[in-house]
């Protein structure tokens, strides 16, 4: 598992019951490739929100019972037919991809938990489903995994973002910390950036925390792969401490030598 937008999804993992493994890939499609439309390529706006919209439009006749014209859509219908799968979590994807492409800035951490939720909870919650323990409790608990998940992928990749013209840093909380999008653009991560680094690898790993019984909620390799889910992010975390927000110049990644790591605190944790 890495630690990324889309990454984020256990694709047919081992550790998944084998019966869900093409429920959990179909979806991971769907997503991946909407998510491409909105960050890959060279494609103008306009194109990529058009390509959106056709996979809106898709969706729209699965909803009423009317044949899809891509071949992904059929497989879609059938894993969301047979799981009864919510079709407005697939719009709130669809909606935050479009975002991407129009908006570039976030003026407060409201505004960014309000994106996260329609770009990464969608994502555990399918999966609540196709494990059909999709109550009110575990919802909440997979929400709040899915955000900080999001969040500790903006952190990992301030540099990446800013090479597109995006920061997902609050504005606000930048000004407080007197940080600048010059000194983003300068890869400069010195002064308060460390400062403005902790604070957000802070939030995130307390986000992180509230969800984090969902691991031990669920039963058998279920629940182990959310464990192994949750561990993964806070060792991202814990890296980005350990360069002092320096993700510049260090970006923090998970490498071979960190599974046993991973393994060991799901299986205690």
């Amino acid at each position: 598992m890495s630690v990324g937008h889309y990454e984020n999804f256990p694709v047919a993992s081992v550790l998944l019951p084998a019966s869900l493994r093409h429920p959990v890939s179909v979806i991971y499609r769907f997503a991946r490739s909407a998510d491409d439309f909105a960050d890959e390529g060279e494609l103008p706006p306009s194109q990529r929100l058009a390509l959106l919209d056709d996979y809106r439009q898709e969706l729209r006749r699965l909803e009423s019972g009317l044949a899809p014209a891509q071949a992904l859509f059929v497989e879609l219908g059938r894993v969301a037919l047979a799981y009864r799968l919510p079709w407005q979590l697939f719009h709130d994807l669809l909606d935050a991809f479009s975002q991407d492409v129009v908006k570039k800035r976030y003026a407060c951490y409201a505004e960014l938990l309000d994106y996260c939720r329609r770009s990464a909870n969608p994502v555990g919650r399918l999966l609540l489903h196709l494990f059909g323990a999709a109550d009110a409790d575990r919802l909440q608990q997979s929400d709040a995994i899915c955000s900080s998940l999001q969040l500790i992928n903006f952190w990992q990749d301030v540099a990446i973002d800013w090479r597109k013209d995006r920061i997902y840093l609050p504005q606000d909380e930048m000004q407080r910390y007197g940080v600048s999008e010059a000194q983003i653009a300068a890869s400069d991560a010195s002064g308060t950036w460390p400062a403005l680094m902790r604070f957000q690898v802070e939030r995130a790993r307390a986000l992180m925390q509230t969800g984090a019984p969902l691991g031990r909620a669920l039963p058998g390799r279920i629940g182990l792969e959310i464990r192994s889910i949750v561990q993964g992010g806070l060792r991202i975390l814990e890296k980005i401490d350990k360069v002092e927000g320096d993700v510049y110049h260090r970006r923090p990644v998970l490498r071979a030598y960190d599974w046993p790591l991973l393994l060991a605190r799901a299986l205690t944790g």
